[in-house]
């Protein structure tokens, strides 16, 4: 069989086969939506504008956690679990990339055995590449395209790693963090910054020998929880501990998935977010894009090495080094 690259599809044949779920064109959109070729974006934002009028009807979840905490796992058998109540389910996996190829090496989606084969269900694994967080860079318009495809539930699997998660939480409208019963130090792990930011803890692998300790750690973490201010005025974050792989307390956690939705909608506040993180990303793209022509400036490139040189030997300050930088760009300093 001859391989080659697949021909190119028109906007109007992305568009269709995005809305008619079609698995083979959502898995192309999102590609489409990944590339970096100038061409390729371009197409990509005509395509989103298109499919915003079919966006937005989902729950949007992130799940967070350390390493080991079993969140592939944990998402299988939420999933299953969604899928046998009618949802329809898509997963942005998103797996710490190599740094030779820039592919996914941990293959999340290997580990979703139920979900993954199921005809409802849609996973992508995605190499995080440098993004801060772990987060892709084009996860929140792949999040878009499996709207618009009729996923009405999507799951973001962050890297969780310990850099900051606060990009996820900026793209959905529930923030879960999962934690593990630790020996010594329930909370052992989990950042503050990263607490403060969850709708739900939820303690994983409460089952067997450890389901004492995962009761504790709930404890535990109630009061720490207390001691902070919640995101929402509506909604004091819950602790509940659950075992994927024995499926309790799965109920209970998508029960206040549900109740959080309720509380903010109710409010307002569920609007209200999406449009703040709306207008957030939109800002994070100009300050990426000004990064982007700022090193890409002949002036900036001509310097840009002597002044690096410079601020590595001492013989200048890194505040003095980006003034001169940012004067080279055309823009005009204040000393501060």
């Amino acid at each position: 069989m001859r391989l080659g690259r697949q021909p190119t599809l028109t906007l109007d044949a992305y568009a269709a086969g995005v809305r008619a779920g079609d698995r083979a064109v959502l898995g192309r959109a999102i590609t489409l939506v990944e590339s970096q070729r100038p061409s390729d974006r371009l197409l990509a934002q005509e395509l989103l504008v298109r499919l915003l009028p079919d966006c937005g009807r989902a729950l949007r979840v992130g799940i967070t956690g350390v390493p080991g905490v079993g969140k592939s796992t944990f998402i299988d058998a939420l999933g299953a679990r969604l899928l046998e109540r009618g949802h329809r389910l898509a997963v942005l996996a998103i797996d710490p990339s190599s740094q030779l190829s820039g592919g996914s090496i941990m293959g999340d989606k290997t580990r979703m055995e139920r979900v993954g084969v199921h005809p409802r269900a849609f996973v992508r694994p995605s190499p995080s590449g440098r993004e801060l967080g772990g987060v892709a860079q084009a996860t929140r318009e792949a999040l878009l395209v499996c709207e618009a495809a009729g996923f009405d539930v999507v799951l973001v699997e962050t890297v969780g790693v310990g850099q900051s998660e606060a990009a996820v939480a900026e793209m959905v409208d529930f923030f879960l963090l999962l934690a593990l019963a630790g020996a010594g130090d329930e909370l052992q792990g989990i950042k503050r910054g990263v607490l403060e930011l969850a709708d739900l803890v939820a303690i994983t692998k409460a089952d067997g020998d450890n389901e004492l300790a995962a009761r504790r750690a709930r404890q535990q973490t109630e009061s720490a929880l207390h001691l902070m201010r919640p995101r929402s005025p509506h909604w004091q974050p819950p602790v509940v501990t659950c075992s994927a792989r024995c499926g309790t307390g799965l109920d209970e956690l998508w029960a206040h998935v549900e109740a959080h939705r309720r509380a903010l909608e109710a409010q307002g506040e569920l609007v209200a977010r999406r449009r703040r993180q709306q207008l957030a990303w939109m800002w994070g793209l100009v300050e990426r894009g000004l990064h982007e022509a700022l090193r890409a400036h002949p002036e900036v490139r001509a310097t840009l090495g002597p002044l690096e040189h410079a601020v590595l030997e001492g013989t200048t300050t890194p505040l003095l080094a980006a003034q001169q930088l940012l004067r080279a760009f055309g823009v005009v300093t204040t000393g501060s």
